[in-house]
């Protein structure tokens, strides 16, 4: 039986649409490993700013305050984190 160039074409395209799926799946759970393995390297939820400051010294960049509640943004060199008021929220991995 002889396949038609346009049944061929949607098969190629369905198989490299799957095949970069679960590309993305594994990048995200390598992703999440690294950052739960870094976990202790970073400040944790409800630290203040003060603390964050004393443990890690002045962050590279800071990013004022936005928003309602007001987040604000602190970089440092492998991390990124993120405050509300004068709180962490969350602390995040920098992607290299």
């Amino acid at each position: 039986m002889r396949k038609s160039p346009r049944t061929l074409l949607v098969a190629s395209l369905l198989i490299a649409g799957l095949g970069s799926m679960a590309h993305a799946d594994t990048l995200l759970m390598q992703d999440i490993r690294q950052a739960q393995a870094t976990a202790q390297e970073r400040p944790s939820r409800g630290m203040s700013m003060q603390a964050v400051a004393a443990r890690w010294g002045e962050p590279v960049a800071r990013q004022a305050a936005v928003g309602q509640p007001p987040i604000a943004r602190w970089d440092y060199g492998d991390f990124v984190v993120f405050f509300e008021y004068s709180h962490v929220i969350d602390a995040v991995p920098k992607r290299h």
